[in-house]
């Protein structure tokens, strides 16, 4: 736990339980071993509960074979047009010879493929994505992505210099629903 924790157990529990240790020994009264009890157990339901807590909101841990996969845009962030007509327009995927393939299409139709591999840096505990990309490079990949974690799932924000912030998801690309 943290810094007031221990000085919350250091100058409060620890006193408190050894003076009602002391009340029940001196008295025999049961009502000092019930509180002495149910302080002990309120404590390590809040521990137990703290520590899932911080377990489960934790940001997920990459690694370079979490980013294998199929990339679709995700078009979750900002709804609309423009993320429909990227999203039929461009996708990638990341293979497990870390290859990347860079996909331009019209729909499920491929126009055009560009190559790249990638790499990953650990600038902190969880991988990064690097990509090196064949020439002529696509404005979508022409620089690294972004990758932004939650608890259960990550997205790569491309900054592209005709779009600007472009979302991928990982995802098998189906057609849209066109109303």
């Amino acid at each position: 736990m943290g810094f007031g924790f221990n000085l919350g157990m250091m100058f409060v529990v620890l006193p408190a339980s050894l003076v009602l240790l002391l009340l029940w020994g001196l008295t025999q009264n049961n009502l000092f071993a019930k509180i002495l009890g149910f302080g002990w157990s309120a404590l390590g339901i809040t521990v137990a509960l703290a520590y899932m807590a911080c377990k489960l909101s934790a940001k997920l841990v990459l690694e370079k074979a979490d980013y294998y996969g199929s990339y679709v845009i995700d078009r979750d962030f900002f709804p609309g047009r423009q993320a429909d007509w990227q999203y039929d327009h461009f996708r990638f995927e990341i293979r497990p010879d870390d290859s990347l393939f860079f996909y331009v299409t019209e729909k499920e139709r491929v126009l055009k493929t560009i190559r790249g591999r990638i790499g990953t840096v650990n600038p902190e505990r969880s991988a990064r994505l690097v990509l090196t990309m064949a020439q002529p490079v696509h404005h979508i990949v022409a620089d690294n992505p972004t990758t932004f974690r939650s608890s259960w799932r990550f997205y790569l924000v491309f900054n592209s210099r005709l779009f600007g912030n472009v979302f991928f998801k990982k995802g098998e690309w189906q057609p849209r629903d066109i109303p």
